[in-house]
């Protein structure tokens, strides 16, 4: 059996969280390093980012968000389930909390996540190629169901299911973050029977959560590459692109590359996150465009290419 060809889609997560965050995620696409960008459409600077996109031809998705800054539904800003008492989104884990408390309408998850692709609409001129949830909402128990219904209803056809192999041998991880992403595993895990049932597709292998950040390095993306090549069963051909007998895998890696936002500046209402200051992400920008990572997708027979061409 010939190796495996892959179609793998590097997706530049948070465009338009900051003109920093704009202007890194631009390069890296001019540099190879990413083929497609997630768009936060109630992050500051979305609207440079999505003329950014027109501009330069980059094939956008939609990075649907429920848990950072400033609901896009006007009917939601002032009183809802989904905000604070700030008036913001509860946060990465306080989403996550009230949700196990039974204390969010799931009515008001789908007002927003349908105001969020109208935004999108307007921004870009076109309706989302893919969708997928800023820190992973999009697979938590019930939120998946809404958002298979809201991708069903508006003919989006492709999402992210976050689970990556290799993930549970990866020393370098902190004990927070192996728990967190377990758990990210466990919700996508469960996440496939919905999206099955909707027609919603996603590709065959994932990778991203053991590469953020200063983890990303050659010999760390190598290692992700071999684990996703190998989970996949020998022989399994996934895509119409197949030829020559050569089976292919489609696969999605996930990044967040850019410059360190500047304080103050940028973010979803509330100001830049921690990581978005820190030099993680212009530590990413720099692997993702190193030429030994490009010579290793060429050994690997791996094709960088957009949701669009899956």
């Amino acid at each position: 059996m010939p190796q495996p060809r892959m179609m793998l889609v590097v997706t530049g997560d948070d465009f338009g969280y900051c003109p920093r965050r704009n202007q890194g995620i631009v390069e890296c696409f001019q540099a190879g390093g990413i083929s497609n960008v997630s768009l936060l459409v109630n992050a500051s600077a979305a609207k440079e980012a999505a003329d950014l996109a027109k501009r330069h031809d980059i094939p956008i998705g939609l990075h649907a968000n429920l848990s950072e800054g400033v609901p896009v539904c006007q009917s939601l800003q002032q009183v809802s389930t989904l905000i604070n008492q700030r008036g913001v989104f509860q946060g990465k884990m306080g989403f996550r909390q009230a949700l196990e408390r039974g204390q969010l309408s799931m009515k008001q998850v789908e007002f927003e996540l349908r105001a969020q692709v109208r935004l999108f609409r307007e921004l870009t001129g076109q309706l989302p190629h893919h969708m997928d949830g800023h820190q992973h909402v999009h697979v938590l128990p019930e939120v998946r169901e809404v958002f298979a219904q809201v991708m069903s209803d508006l003919r989006i056809p492709y999402t992210r299911v976050p689970m990556e192999a290799g993930l549970h041998s990866c020393p370098w991880l902190p004990a927070h973050l192996q728990r967190f992403y377990t758990q990210v595993e466990k919700d996508a895990t469960d996440s496939i029977p919905v999206f099955t049932r909707y027609g919603i597709r996603w590709p065959d292998v994932y990778l991203g959560l053991t590469t953020m950040g200063q983890n990303m390095s050659v010999p760390n993306l190598q290692r992700a590459l071999s684990h996703a090549l190998a989970s996949w069963p020998s022989g399994t051909t996934s895509s119409s692109a197949s030829s020559c007998n050569q089976p292919v895998i489609t696969g999605e890696l996930m990044v967040h590359p850019g410059y360190p936002s500047h304080p103050q500046v940028g973010g979803c209402g509330e100001g830049p996150d921690d990581f978005s200051q820190s030099a993680d992400r212009q530590h990413e920008l720099s692997m993702l465009r190193d030429p030994s990572l490009l010579a290793l997708y060429s050994q690997k027979s791996v094709q960088l290419c957009a949701f669009k061409d899956l």
